[in-house]
């Protein structure tokens, strides 16, 4: 077990750090959270699980092998520094930087930059073969300071978000102004624990956006929409990432042409740009939790985006789920959008 941490996205940071627990487990890493900070967490976990949580996560940025913890002062940092073995990090010489993150006003960006040179200095004492190179260095040391402390590791890789963006609503050549991001979509398939090569539903596939952010984890994505064109603009959408889906159908959710799914993933229509054919919010999504019930086995997930004001945890437990968390984002002043997480029991 190494001792790691993470520096999670300020978006959401309930669902950031609920999303890499989801990663975690559902990718079979034991793992025991030592502490948890603005943005950050810190954890013990297998060093490979690293590689899970980069490979699947939309709100973690930054994941370091933790080398020490101190108070967010010269002193304290000096003599944790002093502590540390850099030279046995730095093999044969290597080449270094030493980049470090500030999180809200725990810090100023002044003093960011005088932890980046005494640290460089301590490191340079330490292992003096080694040599510091801002540009392509073979090693980045990297710390972040938060609740008055500082958090000093080596990285070992970064979430780039540029992917994310690229897969913006505005991007994709299908377009409703009711699609759902591409972080929160893929956030919401991980918090379903879903697994590569298992069968991800979005009952209500909508432009795709869930069942691209499946797609590009390993996963059988299968779409299902009421309206054939919705149906058709995910599936351009879908091929528009070089991506190929499971299956996209146009059909009534609540009588899905299916024999199997392992996990359901939805933000099903609700607020002004969504058509509900009809239907009540509380409506559609109580066919949710009774058309897929069949499909579920025991333990295994539904991942749903509805309105606040809904309360889906009281409609999931009534149609036999267990509700297992809620996190809660503004969308503007009139819609708070409930992310819930439930299993069938």
């Amino acid at each position: 077990m190494a001792n790691l941490f993470f520096l999670v996205s300020g978006e959401f940071e309930s669902l950031s750090f609920s999303e890499l627990k989801a990663i975690l487990a559902a990718e079979g890493f034991t793992y025991a959270v030592t502490e948890f900070l603005d943005q950050t967490v810190r954890l013990q976990a297998d060093a490979q699980s690293v590689r899970e949580v980069l490979r699947r996560s939309g709100y973690t940025r930054v994941c370091a092998q933790e080398l020490f913890v101190c108070e967010a002062n010269d002193e304290a940092i000096v003599k944790a520094a002093s502590g540390a073995d850099f030279e046995a990090v730095l093999c044969d010489g290597e080449t270094f930087e030493v980049r470090i993150r500030r999180i809200k006003e725990y810090a100023t960006k002044e003093a960011t930059m005088k932890y980046e040179r005494l640290l460089g200095k301590l490191i340079l004492q330490n292992a003096p073969k080694a040599k510091v190179d801002l540009k392509k260095p073979q090693k980045t040391f990297f710390g972040v300071l938060t609740n008055g402390k500082l958090l000093f590791g080596v990285k070992m890789g970064e979430v780039v978000p540029k992917p994310f963006v690229e897969r913006r609503a505005r991007k994709k050549p299908f377009f409703h102004p009711s699609a759902m991001n591409a972080k929160l979509a893929r956030c919401m398939v991980n918090l379903a624990h879903a697994q590569s090569g298992s069968y991800v539903l979005d009952p209500f596939s909508g432009t795709g956006s869930t069942l691209i952010e499946a797609s590009l984890i390993g996963c059988k994505a299968v779409g299902i929409d009421v309206q054939r064109h919705m149906a058709k603009g995910t599936l351009k959408n879908i091929r528009h990432f070089g991506l190929e889906p499971e299956g996209v159908i146009a059909a009534d959710s609540r009588k899905l042409p299916l024999s199997r799914v392992d996990c359901v993933v939805t933000d099903p229509p609700y607020g002004r740009s969504s058509t509900t054919m009809k239907s009540s919010t509380k409506a559609i999504v109580e066919g949710i939790f009774s058309s897929v019930y069949p499909f579920l086995g025991r333990g295994q997930r539904i991942c749903i985006a509805s309105p606040k004001t809904l309360n889906v945890k009281r409609i999931g437990e009534q149609y036999g789920y267990r509700h297992l968390e809620s996190h809660f984002a503004y969308v503007h002043r009139s819609l708070t959008r409930e992310v819930a997480v439930f299993e069938k029991v």
